[in-house]
């Protein structure tokens, strides 16, 4: 039998047909498991297999079949808390289903995420998963629909494309978040909340409001704060809010990053407790004295569910309507929404 070659260069079935003494169409019968070939021959290529550690091309094979059995996931930060749940659910799904999985981080830069969604869709990927930047063009995501690529829309929609969505009741949640400051005694409540081009930011802050109308009581627009919470000067839009001559009792956030800008400044302040109240989970929120109280969201539901709609749709299911799914969030209380302020609803 031929050594295995010394050359970097992966093993061909023409190798493997050399290597065996039979022709390459015999190898691909073998390999592919289609026609009758002797158990002589079997023998042979089998051993040349092994010995050169020959593999599929996996990718060719699928091509000319018209798959590539790939997904993309095109997410605004793969290394935020939230998105690598919702991600490593999309990838269970699909690696149960017989998919790879290709994800990026958009880094909400419409041109960068513009770039994304090309690099995927000129690679073949089957279906696309999509978290859609704020500025996007809507147009780019219509044109490769139109071309034939599959897609569903997570976290957020996107505008004027008809497509499925997995989304998360943000106005409801923030809204009972914020109710529940209220209830306990909280008129005074500040806000910190992503930049209000974000679809979910501005889904979070008017449910912040709706609880303030539904209460009978008058918000304090000085005390929102729409921004980047990754911006280097987010710390002093927190510690300005909280050092104001009439600063609040009590603070929401729209999303865990401020969450953690938050309660650093809150932990660093000589003063007394500030009630809190988080939109998402984050690790360690129970270990924090008091702990956290947040309104979770559960992106492993998320991930599932836009990686089920998507492999539904890829795999034949193109006449049945487009579904829009709304998840439902939950309050858990910790101890930090609970401690109580100056009033008390009559």
């Amino acid at each position: 039998m031929t050594p295995r070659p010394a050359s970097r260069t992966r093993p061909t079935m023409n190798d493997v047909a050399r290597a065996a003494g039979v022709s390459a169409k015999t190898v691909s019968r073998v390999v592919n498991g289609v026609d009758y070939v002797s158990a002589e021959t079997l023998e042979l290529v089998h051993s040349a297999i092994e010995s050169l550690g020959f593999r599929r091309n996996e990718f060719a094979r699928q091509l000319r079949q018209g798959t590539t059995a790939t997904i993309g996931l095109v997410l605004e930060d793969i290394g935020d808390p939230f998105y690598s749940v919702l991600s490593r659910a999309v990838e269970d799904v699909a690696f149960a289903r017989g998919y790879t999985l290709l994800a990026a981080s958009s880094a909400e830069d419409p041109d960068r995420f513009r770039r994304l969604i090309e690099s995927f869709t000129s690679r073949g990927v089957d279906g696309l998963i999509i978290v859609p930047a704020g500025g996007t063009d809507a147009n780019l995501l219509r044109a490769e629909m139109d071309a034939g690529c599959t897609m569903v829309f997570v976290d957020r929609p996107a505008d004027d494309l008809e497509a499925d969505t997995v989304l998360v009741d943000n106005r409801g949640g923030a809204k009972h978040g914020t109710a529940h400051l209220i209830a306990h005694g909280h008129r005074r409540i500040a806000y910190f909340g992503d930049d209000e081009r974000v679809f979910t930011a501005g889904e979070r802050r008017d449910g912040y409001l709706d609880a303030f109308v539904a209460a009978g009581i008058r918000p304090a627009p000085e005390l929102i704060v729409m921004s980047n919470p990754n911006r280097d000067a987010a710390a002093d839009d927190v510690g300005r809010i909280l050092e104001a001559d009439d600063p609040p009792t009590a603070v929401m956030t729209g999303n865990n990053r401020w969450s953690v800008q938050v309660l650093r400044t809150l932990r660093a302040r000589d003063a007394s407790p500030t009630a809190f109240v988080g939109f998402d989970d984050f690790e360690f929120a129970d270990l924090l004295t008091p702990g956290a109280t947040v309104v979770a969201q559960d992106p492993a539901a998320m991930g599932r569910t836009a990686a089920e709609l998507l492999l539904r749709r890829i795999e034949g299911d193109t006449e049945s309507p487009r579904q829009h799914v709304r998840l439902a969030t939950a309050l858990i209380q910790r101890g930090s929404g609970e401690l109580p302020g100056p009033y008390r609803l009559g």
